[in-house]
């Protein structure tokens, strides 16, 4: 850890409004809605939660990745390369969509189960890596490491999904710099000082009790822009009650022009043309797009 722990600030707050999304899925959408936009290199943020009937059937992805964190509940997926499995608490899908690839997301419902529930982040890929090979990372809770700044009993616990926190390293490897933790406060007034690497955009998502930084007090499901100008080395973030819960997410920004089609993202609007070409002929990745359905998706 730096020796020298300088604390961004909070620059903007989006409130997470719950909106229909897919077949009846609701979701908190921060990134990807009017009030942000994007974020660089960031395309959308959303806090899902599915009820009996809802999911999100068979559909294509090009030129970003997708990133899904279940934090209560269990989601099957199944794509057109062949992959299919299940994803429950605690659980993630790392998935590189590249140059093409479609896939269904359905809940899992059952006596005494929750309603699926959790995050699933868009980022852009690098220009070079659009028509990269679709590949994914997949990793239970038990294979995902965790960090304690206080130690195992202290009141911090940061579940390190990306990137670095306090000596631990998570042993995915995204196509760009991303870093995603997973903090978890147990008691009012713990603090954790999480480093950024300079010049990276950065954020913060809500998801339990309330925090503070800086002064100020912010409460669940608002996304939280964090300054990245000046000589700040992270961010210092102190719980307001017990139990507070956020996911801290930073990014290297691309500087690369984006257009976007739903999930087709290209930096060009000639590269959207040739993707809907290409998936409406069946081609460049998409050579199933006229033939396969997923056996989940009708579920």
């Amino acid at each position: 850890m730096s020796t020298s722990q300088n604390s961004r600030k909070v620059t903007k707050k989006i409130e997470a409004v719950e909106t229909p999304e897919g077949a009846g899925a609701t979701v908190r959408r921060s990134i990807g809605s009017g009030g942000l936009n994007r974020l660089d290199p960031f395309l959308m943020l959303d806090h899902f939660n599915l009820t009996p009937g809802s999911g999100f059937p068979d559909h294509p992805h090009r030129g970003q990745a997708t990133v899904t964190y279940m934090l209560e509940g269990s989601v099957q997926h199944e794509d057109s390369a062949g992959h299919k499995g299940t994803i429950g608490a605690g659980d993630l899908q790392w998935m590189i969509a590249g140059r093409g690839i479609i896939h269904a997301e359905m809940p899992v419902f059952g006596a005494g189960l929750p309603n699926p529930k959790g995050l699933q982040l868009w980022i852009d890929l690098p220009r070079q890596h659009k028509m990269t090979q679709p590949s994914y990372q997949e990793l239970t809770r038990d294979k995902i490491p965790s960090a304690f700044p206080e130690g195992r009993d202290g009141p911090s616990e940061i579940v390190v999904i990306s990137g670095k926190s306090h000596g631990v390293e998570s042993p995915v490897r995204h196509l760009g710099g991303c870093w995603y933790l997973d903090v978890k406060l147990k008691r009012k007034d713990a603090n954790i000082f999480q480093e950024i690497p300079k010049g990276w955009t950065a954020f913060i998502y809500t998801l339990s009790g309330s925090i503070e930084i800086e002064g100020k007090k912010f409460e669940k499901y608002y996304t939280l822009l964090l300054s990245s100008e000046g000589d700040s080395t992270g961010v210092s973030v102190t719980a307001a009650e017990d139990n507070s819960r956020f996911v801290l997410i930073a990014g290297e920004p691309l500087r690369q022009p984006v257009v976007q089609m739903g999930p087709f993202v290209m930096n060009s609007r000639e590269g959207i043309q040739q993707t809907v070409m290409d998936y409406q002929l069946g081609r460049n990745g998409f050579e199933k797009s006229r033939t396969w359905k997923s056996q989940i998706g009708g579920m």
